[in-house]
């Protein structure tokens, strides 16, 4: 089942031209059928192993309710509005979240084999909040951790791409251009992420571009009374939406930001992260996804 929804999130992230031209959906026969065979697999593999045994515990013991497989179980019973389907397609969509989230922190691991010096940054702050392996990192750390969040945001920026796509519901002008009801719009985040009209450099992977400075009379102190600049991470960088915006932004945006810096950050920990053939690690611009069969990687445990 993970393999195939690996499949799927690879073949969503190569922007066929079917994506934009429905009308050419006879030429890409093979590919929905490839992609139909994989939905399938992932649906039988959810009926049978999850809803099915779940609906049999609950059965058994109704007042039991360990997770959120078992609320929605719950509710098929109890909303008049939750089918199976409903059901299924919520399943679908948290379990396919693993592609999203595993993708990205691969991403960022081979970053770091290509460019050591990132990886030795971030292991430097997780060592300063771990105080030497006595406490873990939680998100309430992120705050504390902004080169490491800095590096994920650089991460989405070369990588991000034009997955949410909006319908004009109304003729309207964008940028003095007409744009008639019923348009498909997407938001152009290769040009955004990549211009030099936005960003120094934008070839190369810095995650210096997304902190800054700021200054200490507009900060606390520190503990012993002394006033100190601190380097955070940018906020509301209008040119940066890598989970593009408005109503049709992306559902799971949150989870994917929070569980890819805390998998991160405890990889990080525990290994050092390299690889044999760096030159043969291939970033592709606007493209969240990484091929089921890729390049590899060597963790080290840390001494």
């Amino acid at each position: 089942m993970v393999r195939c929804f690996d499949e799927i999130f690879w073949e969503i992230n190569q922007g066929y031209a079917v994506d934009f031209l429905p009308w050419l959906s006879p030429f890409y026969a093979s590919h929905m059928r490839n992609v139909e065979s994989w939905a399938r697999t992932i649906r039988e593999f959810i009926m049978e192993h999850v809803i099915k045994s779940r609906a049999e515990k609950l059965s058994q013991k109704p007042e039991d309710e360990d997770d959120f497989t078992d609320a929605l179980l719950r509710s098929l019973s109890k909303e008049e509005n939750v089918s199976e389907n409903t059901i299924i397609f919520m399943l679908e969509d948290f379990l396919g979240g693993h592609s999203a989230i595993g993708n990205l922190v691969y991403l960022a691991l081979g970053y770091i084999a290509k460019y050591p010096i990132v990886g030795k940054q971030i292991q430097k702050e997780v060592e300063q909040i771990t105080d030497g392996g006595k406490k873990k990192v939680t998100l309430y750390d992120t705050e504390n951790m902004p080169y490491t969040v800095a590096a994920i945001y650089e991460v989405l920026r070369y990588s991000s791409s034009p997955i949410v796509p909006h319908v004009a519901t109304e003729n309207s002008q964008i940028g003095g251009y007409g744009i008639l009801k019923d348009t498909i719009v997407f938001i152009n985040n290769y040009d955004l992420n990549t211009s030099e009209k936005y960003w120094e450099n934008p070839k190369e992977f810095i995650p210096e571009r997304f902190l800054e400075t700021v200054s200490s009379n507009k900060i606390h102190k520190d503990s012993s009374g002394t006033a100190r600049d601190v380097v955070r991470v940018k906020k509301n960088i209008p040119h940066f939406l890598p989970f593009s915006v408005g109503k049709r932004t992306c559902i799971g945006q949150n989870l994917v930001r929070c569980f890819s810096f805390l998998l991160l950050t405890n990889i990080l920990e525990h290994f050092d992260v390299s690889s044999d053939y760096p030159d043969l690690i291939k970033m592709n611009p606007a493209c969240v996804a990484v091929p089921p069969e890729t390049y590899g990687l060597k963790l080290t445990p840390r001494t």
